[in-house]
């Protein structure tokens, strides 16, 4: 995360995103630097709107407790069947053993 960041900090000061920029930054944070990873983030962010991709991002997390709602009472319909069920299976479990002994 911290090449992203450092990628972020230089596009936000208005600064051309190059590896030796994105190395300077890491180091005065004190990361050891990957130079492959350095090199990978230059060659993936060429030709990318830095902008267009935030503003894209930041869409879905506001919409993502909204859509989350619905999966968290289904996960506790699912839980409450699987209670039932564990009840169920004890049930006969226990009558099975009491038809052992008598």
């Amino acid at each position: 995360m911290e090449y992203i960041y450092a990628a972020l900090l230089l596009h936000s000061a208005g600064k051309e995103i190059t590896e030796d920029a994105i190395k300077a930054v890491l180091s005065a944070a004190g990361v050891d630097v990957d130079e492959a990873r350095v090199k990978a983030l230059v060659a993936g962010l060429e030709g990318v709107d830095i902008e267009e991709a935030i503003a894209n991002a930041a869409m879905p997390v506001a919409a993502a407790p909204v859509a989350a709602a619905p999966a968290a009472e289904e996960t506790k319909e699912e839980e409450k069947k699987e209670e039932e069920k564990k009840e169920e299976d004890t049930g006969a479990a226990v009558a099975g053993l009491a038809a052992l002994f008598g």
